[in-house]
This record gives structure tokens, sequence and C-alpha cells, in this order.
């Protein structure tokens, strides 16, 4: 006969101690991981202002560098000043802000047109130094997005997967919506690129 095994008197209530313990660990950590995946995609979103900004300082340089040369060209330069305008106006959520950005990269690629029609233009120094500088900016800015992006993704995904979408209704987490502009080489436009 083999010797019976004695529990404590209170085994029982250990066990439910420790399954709380556990419980409230879980919550805890899950509640911080999804805190932090908020702070990091306001982060990343503060990343991508600032390179927007770059932008829209550089494109003023630009159009006045372009009416230098293409005086008779006022439309596609007033359209250029006005996207701009309601780009640096824009602050609602990702999706509107893209949907000016758009706009803003489309008149850009008609201001980039419209310089082939002018060859001093195209090989003036300042011209060249501003086209690069604004491609490198668009470089920017993709990188910027794209870490936005997967930081929204992140915190969507873990909004959204059991269990842990059962911390995210209590404490009321939402998910953030995605930024998706167009690439300012993307399309049949010419390249900005030299």
């Amino acid at each position: 006969m083999s010797p019976a095994i004695v529990l404590p008197e209170n085994f029982g209530l250990l066990v439910v101690c420790i399954v709380v313990i556990l419980a409230a660990a879980w919550v805890a950590a899950t509640y911080n991981v999804m805190v932090r995946l908020r702070q990091q995609c306001g982060e990343s979103w503060s990343g991508v202002e600032t390179e927007l900004r770059r932008r829209y300082d550089l494109i003023p340089n630009l159009v006045e560098m372009v009416r230098g040369y293409a005086q008779h060209e006022r439309e596609v330069l007033q359209q250029v000043i006005e996207a701009r305008s309601r780009a640096v106006a824009s602050t609602g959520t990702p999706q509107s802000q893209a949907k000016d950005e758009n706009a803003l990269i489309g008149s850009l690629r008609r201001l980039f047109a419209l310089s082939e029609n002018y060859p001093d233009l195209k090989a003036s120094a300042n011209f060249l130094a501003l086209q690069k500088e604004l491609s490198n900016t668009e470089d920017r800015i993709q990188a910027a997005r794209r870490f936005y992006n997967a930081n929204v993704r992140d915190l969507n995904t873990r909004i959204e997967v059991f269990p842990s979408n059962l911390i995210a209704q209590v404490f009321k987490f939402t998910a953030r919506e995605f930024f998706e502009i167009e690439e300012a080489g993307s399309g049949a436009a010419p390249k900005v690129a030299l």
C-alpha cells in the first residue's frame, strides 16, 4: 500500500490565489503592451509629420525657382501652392491627410513635368539641388510612413486577436488608421530622381 498524499487544509485557497495572481499579471502585461504600442504609434506619426513639414518647407523655394523660368505657367504653379496649403492645413485622420497629400504629390508631378519644357531650368544647379532634396524628402516620408504603418499594424493586431481583444475592449483601446499615400515617383509621371 502506497502512502496517501496529504494536502494542506488551505490548498484550494492557495490554488485560487495563484490563478488570480497569474490572471492579474497577464492583464497588466497585456495592458502595458497595448499602451506601449499606442505610444509608438503616436511617436511614429510625429515622425511622419516632421517629414511632411520638411516637404512643405521645400515647395515654396521650388515654386519660386520655376516661376522665374516659367512665368506664363501660372496655373500649374497655383495648383502646387493651393495643394500645399491644403496639405499643411490638413490635421484630420491619416486617411483624410493622405487625400490632401496625394493631391499635393499630383501637383508636384505636374510641376516637374513642366520643368521638362525649360532646359535652362533643368540645368540650374539650384533647381537640381532642390529637386534632389525633395526626392530625398520623399524617400524619408515613405520610410516614416512605413514605420508608422508597422506600428499601427502591431497595435491593431493586438486589439483584434483573442484574448488581448478582451483587454482592449475593457480599456477602450481603438484601432488606428493606416497612412496610405502615393509615392512621388509612382504612376506615369516623369521621374523626379536625377
